[in-house]
Protein backbone atom coordinates (compact mmCIF):
# COMPACT_ATOMS: atom_id res chain seq x y z
CA UNK A 1 0.00 0.00 0.00
CA UNK A 2 1.04 3.27 -1.00
CA UNK A 3 1.06 6.55 0.94
CA UNK A 4 2.02 10.06 -0.75
CA UNK A 5 2.92 12.65 1.56
CA UNK A 6 3.14 16.45 1.21
CA UNK A 7 4.88 18.57 3.69
CA UNK A 8 6.05 22.35 1.97
CA UNK A 9 8.17 23.44 5.29
CA UNK A 10 8.55 27.31 3.94
CA UNK A 11 9.56 28.31 7.86
CA UNK A 12 10.76 26.80 10.87
CA UNK A 13 10.95 22.86 11.64
CA UNK A 14 7.61 22.39 12.76
CA UNK A 15 5.85 21.02 9.53
CA UNK A 16 8.45 18.37 9.24
CA UNK A 17 8.68 16.69 12.64
CA UNK A 18 5.13 16.87 13.18
CA UNK A 19 4.07 14.58 9.49
CA UNK A 20 7.66 12.22 9.98
CA UNK A 21 6.19 11.50 13.39
CA UNK A 22 2.87 10.60 12.04
CA UNK A 23 4.83 8.85 9.42
CA UNK A 24 6.93 6.53 11.77
CA UNK A 25 3.67 5.84 13.60
CA UNK A 26 2.37 5.08 10.58
CA UNK A 27 5.46 2.53 9.23
CA UNK A 28 5.45 0.95 12.44
CA UNK A 29 1.40 -0.02 12.80
CA UNK A 30 0.51 -1.01 9.12
CA UNK A 31 1.85 -3.72 7.05
CA UNK A 32 3.31 -2.96 4.03
CA UNK A 33 3.16 0.22 3.83
CA UNK A 34 5.04 2.39 1.75
CA UNK A 35 5.77 5.93 2.04
CA UNK A 36 6.91 8.61 -0.66
CA UNK A 37 7.49 11.88 1.65
CA UNK A 38 7.87 15.49 -0.50
CA UNK A 39 9.18 18.19 1.60
CA UNK A 40 10.88 21.41 0.73
CA UNK A 41 12.64 21.18 4.23
CA UNK A 42 16.54 21.80 3.82
CA UNK A 43 17.28 19.62 6.52
CA UNK A 44 14.90 16.47 5.88
CA UNK A 45 18.55 14.39 5.94
CA UNK A 46 19.00 15.54 9.38
CA UNK A 47 16.02 13.57 10.64
CA UNK A 48 16.16 9.43 11.59
CA UNK A 49 13.91 8.22 8.84
CA UNK A 50 11.49 5.49 9.15
CA UNK A 51 11.73 2.30 7.74
CA UNK A 52 9.57 2.15 4.77
CA UNK A 53 10.14 6.04 3.73
CA UNK A 54 11.91 7.71 0.88
CA UNK A 55 11.59 11.06 0.19
CA UNK A 56 11.60 13.88 -2.51
CA UNK A 57 13.64 16.85 -1.39
CA UNK A 58 12.19 20.47 -3.38
CA UNK A 59 14.00 23.06 -4.00
CA UNK A 60 13.67 25.36 -0.90
CA UNK A 61 11.25 28.30 -0.63
CA UNK A 62 11.79 30.40 2.81
CA UNK A 63 10.04 32.71 4.27
CA UNK A 64 10.75 35.71 6.31
CA UNK A 65 9.56 37.11 9.78
CA UNK A 66 6.84 39.09 7.34
CA UNK A 67 6.16 35.95 5.44
CA UNK A 68 7.41 36.68 2.41
CA UNK A 69 8.81 33.66 0.50
CA UNK A 70 11.89 33.68 -1.90
CA UNK A 71 13.37 31.15 -3.29
CA UNK A 72 16.01 30.25 -0.59
CA UNK A 73 19.05 29.21 -2.35
CA UNK A 74 18.75 28.96 -5.83
CA UNK A 75 18.99 32.11 -7.69
CA UNK A 76 15.55 32.15 -9.15
CA UNK A 77 11.77 33.97 -8.35
CA UNK A 78 9.57 32.53 -6.64
CA UNK A 79 7.12 31.62 -9.33
CA UNK A 80 10.05 29.70 -11.50
CA UNK A 81 10.86 27.58 -7.99
CA UNK A 82 7.28 27.19 -7.68
CA UNK A 83 6.63 26.05 -10.91
CA UNK A 84 9.47 23.41 -10.77
CA UNK A 85 8.31 22.36 -7.11
CA UNK A 86 4.81 21.66 -9.56
CA UNK A 87 6.10 19.85 -11.47
CA UNK A 88 8.53 17.18 -9.43
CA UNK A 89 5.19 17.15 -7.24
CA UNK A 90 2.99 15.86 -10.62
CA UNK A 91 5.77 13.68 -12.07
CA UNK A 92 6.37 11.52 -8.67
CA UNK A 93 2.64 11.21 -7.99
CA UNK A 94 2.24 10.07 -11.76
CA UNK A 95 4.91 7.83 -11.13
CA UNK A 96 4.34 6.36 -7.20
CA UNK A 97 0.53 5.95 -7.94
CA UNK A 98 -0.43 6.38 -4.67
CA UNK A 99 -2.96 4.70 -2.68
CA UNK A 100 -3.54 7.86 -0.17
CA UNK A 101 -2.35 11.56 -0.55
CA UNK A 102 -1.83 12.91 2.69
CA UNK A 103 -1.54 16.80 2.78
CA UNK A 104 -0.56 19.15 5.52
CA UNK A 105 -1.74 22.63 6.02
CA UNK A 106 -2.50 23.97 2.88
CA UNK A 107 -5.47 22.37 0.70
CA UNK A 108 -3.69 23.74 -2.80
CA UNK A 109 -0.01 23.80 -1.20
CA UNK A 110 2.24 26.33 -1.36
CA UNK A 111 1.51 28.89 -3.61
CA UNK A 112 -1.00 26.72 -4.95
CA UNK A 113 1.45 24.03 -6.28
CA UNK A 114 -0.50 21.42 -5.44
CA UNK A 115 -3.18 22.33 -8.20
CA UNK A 116 -2.51 20.05 -10.86
CA UNK A 117 -1.94 16.89 -9.51
CA UNK A 118 -5.12 17.12 -7.41
CA UNK A 119 -6.73 17.97 -10.64
CA UNK A 120 -4.68 14.87 -12.04
CA UNK A 121 -5.90 12.87 -9.20
CA UNK A 122 -9.65 13.92 -9.40
CA UNK A 123 -9.71 13.11 -13.26
CA UNK A 124 -7.70 10.33 -13.87
CA UNK A 125 -7.51 8.24 -10.66
CA UNK A 126 -10.42 8.48 -8.63
CA UNK A 127 -9.76 5.88 -6.30
CA UNK A 128 -6.96 7.56 -4.68
CA UNK A 129 -8.21 9.27 -1.19
CA UNK A 130 -6.87 12.41 -0.71
CA UNK A 131 -6.42 13.47 3.09
CA UNK A 132 -6.08 17.25 4.52
CA UNK A 133 -3.84 17.35 8.16
CA UNK A 134 -4.79 20.59 10.00
CA UNK A 135 -2.84 21.63 13.05
CA UNK A 136 -5.07 22.54 15.69
CA UNK A 137 -5.03 25.98 15.44
CA UNK A 138 -3.99 27.97 11.99
CA UNK A 139 -3.96 31.59 12.66
CA UNK A 140 -6.64 33.90 14.10
CA UNK A 141 -10.07 33.31 12.34
CA UNK A 142 -10.26 36.95 10.76
CA UNK A 143 -6.82 35.93 8.81
CA UNK A 144 -7.76 32.43 8.27
CA UNK A 145 -11.12 33.35 7.11
CA UNK A 146 -10.11 35.79 4.92
CA UNK A 147 -7.12 33.69 3.67
CA UNK A 148 -9.35 30.95 2.70
CA UNK A 149 -12.15 32.37 0.73
CA UNK A 150 -9.16 34.53 -1.32
CA UNK A 151 -7.36 31.23 -2.29
CA UNK A 152 -10.20 28.87 -2.59
CA UNK A 153 -9.42 26.88 0.07
CA UNK A 154 -13.38 26.08 1.43
CA UNK A 155 -13.54 24.76 -2.06
CA UNK A 156 -10.77 22.40 -2.32
CA UNK A 157 -12.42 20.72 1.16
CA UNK A 158 -15.39 20.28 -0.58
CA UNK A 159 -13.76 19.14 -4.53
CA UNK A 160 -10.73 17.31 -3.69
CA UNK A 161 -10.85 16.41 0.00
CA UNK A 162 -12.32 12.82 1.37
CA UNK A 163 -11.33 13.32 5.16
CA UNK A 164 -9.88 16.34 7.45
CA UNK A 165 -7.88 15.58 10.35
CA UNK A 166 -7.25 17.99 12.94
CA UNK A 167 -4.55 17.26 15.20
CA UNK A 168 -6.11 19.31 17.98
CA UNK A 169 -9.27 19.33 20.30
CA UNK A 170 -12.32 21.24 20.12
CA UNK A 171 -11.96 22.16 23.94
CA UNK A 172 -8.49 23.98 22.97
CA UNK A 173 -9.76 25.18 19.61
CA UNK A 174 -12.87 24.33 17.58
CA UNK A 175 -11.66 25.16 14.09
CA UNK A 176 -14.67 23.85 12.65
CA UNK A 177 -16.65 26.49 14.52
CA UNK A 178 -13.86 29.06 14.36
CA UNK A 179 -12.98 28.94 10.54
CA UNK A 180 -16.40 28.89 9.85
CA UNK A 181 -16.65 25.22 7.80
CA UNK A 182 -19.27 24.53 5.56
CA UNK A 183 -22.03 21.84 6.86
CA UNK A 184 -20.93 19.17 3.85
CA UNK A 185 -16.96 19.64 4.83
CA UNK A 186 -17.40 19.71 8.73
CA UNK A 187 -18.87 16.32 8.00
CA UNK A 188 -15.49 15.29 6.91
CA UNK A 189 -14.03 16.79 9.90
CA UNK A 190 -12.44 14.29 12.92
CA UNK A 191 -10.76 15.92 15.78
CA UNK A 192 -7.93 13.27 16.30
CA UNK A 193 -6.31 14.59 20.04
CA UNK A 194 -2.76 16.37 19.90
CA UNK A 195 0.29 14.39 19.36
CA UNK A 196 1.55 12.18 22.19
CA UNK A 197 5.57 12.65 21.65
CA UNK A 198 7.75 9.23 21.72
CA UNK A 199 10.42 8.58 24.61
CA UNK A 200 13.25 9.82 23.55
CA UNK A 201 16.23 7.29 22.88
CA UNK A 202 18.35 8.08 26.48
CA UNK A 203 17.10 7.92 30.15
CA UNK A 204 16.93 10.51 31.90
CA UNK A 205 19.49 9.32 34.00
CA UNK A 206 22.11 9.12 31.65
CA UNK A 207 20.89 12.62 29.81
CA UNK A 208 22.00 14.19 33.55
CA UNK A 209 25.22 12.42 33.77
CA UNK A 210 25.88 13.48 30.40
CA UNK A 211 25.30 16.91 31.03
CA UNK A 212 26.88 16.20 34.68
CA UNK A 213 23.91 17.55 36.59
CA UNK A 214 23.94 16.45 40.08
CA UNK A 215 21.02 14.90 41.88
CA UNK A 216 20.14 17.83 43.64
CA UNK A 217 20.47 20.36 41.19
CA UNK A 218 17.60 21.68 38.75
CA UNK A 219 17.93 21.54 34.86
CA UNK A 220 16.02 24.13 32.51
CA UNK A 221 15.86 23.65 28.92
CA UNK A 222 16.01 26.58 26.34
CA UNK A 223 14.63 25.13 23.34
CA UNK A 224 13.16 27.85 20.11
CA UNK A 225 12.62 24.91 17.83
CA UNK A 226 14.07 25.39 14.73
CA UNK A 227 16.03 28.90 16.09
CA UNK A 228 15.08 30.81 12.94
CA UNK A 229 13.60 33.27 14.39
CA UNK A 230 14.70 32.29 18.54
CA UNK A 231 17.11 34.86 19.37
CA UNK A 232 15.15 37.13 21.13
CA UNK A 233 14.44 34.68 23.53
CA UNK A 234 17.62 33.45 24.13
CA UNK A 235 18.87 36.29 24.60
CA UNK A 236 16.36 37.51 27.26
CA UNK A 237 17.16 34.33 29.19
CA UNK A 238 21.01 34.79 29.26
CA UNK A 239 20.26 37.95 30.39
CA UNK A 240 18.07 36.91 33.31
CA UNK A 241 20.57 35.38 34.42
CA UNK A 242 22.73 37.61 34.80
CA UNK A 243 20.67 39.74 37.08
CA UNK A 244 21.03 36.38 39.65
CA UNK A 245 23.63 35.81 42.05
CA UNK A 246 25.40 32.89 41.30
CA UNK A 247 24.47 30.38 43.87
CA UNK A 248 20.62 31.23 42.44
CA UNK A 249 21.37 30.23 38.20
CA UNK A 250 19.79 26.76 37.52
CA UNK A 251 21.76 24.47 35.21
CA UNK A 252 20.73 25.32 31.84
CA UNK A 253 21.44 23.52 28.50
CA UNK A 254 20.22 25.87 25.71
CA UNK A 255 19.62 24.21 21.94
CA UNK A 256 19.69 26.62 19.58
CA UNK A 257 17.89 24.94 16.48
CA UNK A 258 19.75 24.56 13.35
CA UNK A 259 18.05 27.22 11.30
CA UNK A 260 19.54 29.88 14.13
CA UNK A 261 21.88 32.44 11.96
CA UNK A 262 25.37 31.58 12.36
CA UNK A 263 26.05 34.84 13.79
CA UNK A 264 23.59 34.97 16.38
CA UNK A 265 24.78 31.50 17.41
CA UNK A 266 28.06 31.80 17.90
CA UNK A 267 27.33 35.29 20.12
CA UNK A 268 25.45 32.94 22.17
CA UNK A 269 27.81 30.50 22.79
CA UNK A 270 30.62 33.07 23.56
CA UNK A 271 28.12 34.92 25.96
CA UNK A 272 27.58 31.32 27.47
CA UNK A 273 31.21 30.91 28.57
CA UNK A 274 30.74 33.37 31.67
CA UNK A 275 28.24 30.99 33.39
CA UNK A 276 29.51 27.96 34.34
CA UNK A 277 25.57 26.70 34.98
CA UNK A 278 25.06 26.91 31.05
CA UNK A 279 25.70 24.30 28.07
CA UNK A 280 25.46 25.40 24.66
CA UNK A 281 24.09 22.80 21.27
CA UNK A 282 23.34 23.39 18.28
CA UNK A 283 20.75 20.88 17.60
CA UNK A 284 19.56 17.65 18.73
CA UNK A 285 17.18 15.07 17.17
CA UNK A 286 16.19 13.48 20.17
CA UNK A 287 14.92 16.50 22.19
CA UNK A 288 12.78 14.58 24.18
CA UNK A 289 15.50 12.86 26.13
CA UNK A 290 16.80 16.38 27.05
CA UNK A 291 13.16 17.48 27.79
CA UNK A 292 12.12 14.51 30.25
CA UNK A 293 15.75 15.30 31.70
CA UNK A 294 14.96 18.70 32.43
CA UNK A 295 12.67 20.24 35.50
CA UNK A 296 11.49 23.32 33.52
CA UNK A 297 11.23 24.39 29.87
CA UNK A 298 11.63 27.38 28.18
CA UNK A 299 10.36 27.71 24.68
CA UNK A 300 8.00 28.93 21.85
CA UNK A 301 4.70 28.34 21.47
CA UNK A 302 5.24 25.99 18.27
CA UNK A 303 2.92 22.85 17.70
CA UNK A 304 5.47 19.99 18.49
CA UNK A 305 7.43 21.83 21.29
CA UNK A 306 4.17 22.27 22.99
CA UNK A 307 2.86 18.63 22.41
CA UNK A 308 6.47 17.24 23.84
CA UNK A 309 5.86 19.49 26.66
CA UNK A 310 1.85 18.33 27.35
CA UNK A 311 3.68 14.91 26.73
CA UNK A 312 5.77 14.99 29.25
CA UNK A 313 3.95 17.01 31.58
CA UNK A 314 6.76 19.57 32.45
CA UNK A 315 6.22 23.12 33.66
CA UNK A 316 6.93 25.49 30.81
CA UNK A 317 7.69 28.67 30.18
CA UNK A 318 6.02 30.16 26.58
CA UNK A 319 7.25 32.80 24.30
CA UNK A 320 4.63 32.03 21.37
CA UNK A 321 5.88 33.73 17.97
CA UNK A 322 3.42 36.43 16.71
CA UNK A 323 4.54 37.10 13.09
CA UNK A 324 3.74 36.58 10.76
CA UNK A 325 0.90 34.36 12.12
CA UNK A 326 -0.73 34.84 15.39
CA UNK A 327 -1.29 30.54 16.04
CA UNK A 328 1.23 30.17 18.57
CA UNK A 329 -0.15 33.36 20.67
CA UNK A 330 -3.51 31.54 20.41
CA UNK A 331 -2.25 28.33 21.62
CA UNK A 332 -0.09 29.27 24.56
CA UNK A 333 -2.86 31.71 25.43
CA UNK A 334 -5.98 28.62 25.50
CA UNK A 335 -3.06 26.51 27.02
CA UNK A 336 -2.33 28.85 29.73
CA UNK A 337 -6.07 29.92 30.94
CA UNK A 338 -6.59 25.76 30.98
CA UNK A 339 -3.21 26.23 33.90
CA UNK A 340 -1.29 23.39 31.27
CA UNK A 341 1.86 26.35 31.25
CA UNK A 342 2.91 30.04 31.80
CA UNK A 343 2.68 32.28 28.67
CA UNK A 344 4.61 35.59 28.09
CA UNK A 345 3.14 37.69 25.43
CA UNK A 346 6.63 38.96 23.51
CA UNK A 347 5.51 42.49 23.25
CA UNK A 348 5.68 42.08 27.19
CA UNK A 349 8.86 40.14 27.67
CA UNK A 350 11.70 40.85 29.72
CA UNK A 351 14.85 39.27 31.01
CA UNK A 352 13.39 40.13 34.59
CA UNK A 353 9.65 38.61 34.30
CA UNK A 354 10.97 35.49 32.27
CA UNK A 355 13.69 34.41 34.66
CA UNK A 356 11.26 35.39 37.16
CA UNK A 357 8.11 32.89 35.61
CA UNK A 358 11.10 29.93 35.27
CA UNK A 359 12.09 30.35 39.09
CA UNK A 360 8.31 30.33 39.61
CA UNK A 361 8.37 26.84 37.61
CA UNK A 362 11.21 25.37 39.46
CA UNK A 363 9.81 26.39 42.91
CA UNK A 364 6.01 25.26 41.98
CA UNK A 365 7.30 21.43 41.39
CA UNK A 366 8.92 21.54 45.26
CA UNK A 367 4.84 22.80 46.18
CA UNK A 368 3.33 19.86 44.40
CA UNK A 369 5.51 17.36 45.53
CA UNK A 370 5.24 18.74 49.08
CA UNK A 371 1.62 19.24 48.66
CA UNK A 372 -1.45 16.81 47.78
CA UNK A 373 -3.76 19.65 47.61
CA UNK A 374 -2.71 20.92 44.49
CA UNK A 375 -5.16 20.82 41.70
CA UNK A 376 -4.42 18.66 38.89
CA UNK A 377 -4.75 20.50 35.45
CA UNK A 378 -7.11 19.36 33.25
CA UNK A 379 -5.75 16.61 30.84
CA UNK A 380 -5.88 16.97 27.06
CA UNK A 381 -6.57 14.48 24.86
CA UNK A 382 -2.90 13.00 23.34
CA UNK A 383 -3.94 10.15 21.00
CA UNK A 384 -3.50 11.76 18.03
CA UNK A 385 -1.30 9.10 16.51
CA UNK A 386 -3.53 5.93 16.97
CA UNK A 387 -6.47 7.93 15.47
CA UNK A 388 -4.66 8.96 12.07
CA UNK A 389 -3.44 5.10 11.97
CA UNK A 390 -7.14 4.14 12.06
CA UNK A 391 -8.47 6.58 9.84
CA UNK A 392 -5.87 6.25 7.59
CA UNK A 393 -6.00 1.97 7.68
CA UNK A 394 -9.84 2.07 6.99
CA UNK A 395 -8.98 3.94 4.11
CA UNK A 396 -6.14 2.14 2.51
CA UNK A 397 -7.87 -0.76 2.65
CA UNK A 398 -11.51 0.50 1.27
CA UNK A 399 -9.20 1.93 -1.29
CA UNK A 400 -7.18 -0.91 -2.16
CA UNK A 401 -10.23 -3.41 -2.28
CA UNK A 402 -12.18 -1.23 -4.60
CA UNK A 403 -9.29 -0.46 -6.89
CA UNK A 404 -9.21 -2.57 -10.07
CA UNK A 405 -6.27 -4.22 -11.11
CA UNK A 406 -4.28 -1.86 -14.04
CA UNK A 407 -3.61 -2.85 -17.53
CA UNK A 408 0.33 -2.89 -18.81
CA UNK A 409 -1.35 -0.77 -21.32
CA UNK A 410 -2.52 2.00 -18.26
CA UNK A 411 0.35 1.86 -16.38
CA UNK A 412 2.53 2.73 -19.64
CA UNK A 413 0.80 5.46 -20.54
Amino acid sequence: MKLLVYSHDAFGLGNLRRMLAICEHLSETIPQISILFISGSPIIHSFRLPQGLDYIKLPCLGRDRNGNLAAKFLGTSVEETVKLRSQLIHMATLNFQPDLFLVDKKPYGLKNELKPTLNYLKAFSPQTQNILLLRDILDTPEKTIEDWTQYGYYDALELFYDRILAVGTPEVFDLVREYQFSPESAKKVKFCGYIRKKNGRKSQQDVRRELKVLPEEKLVLVTPGGGEDGARLIENYLNGLASLSCDRIPRTLIICGPEMPIQQRQNFFTIARHYTQVMMREFSDDLMSYMAAADAVVSMGGYNTISEILSLNKPAVVVPRVHPVREQLIRSQRLAELGLLKSIHPDILTPQNLITAVLDCLNSQDLIRDSARIKIPVQLDLGALPCIQSEISQLLWSQKLSKPPQSPTVLAS
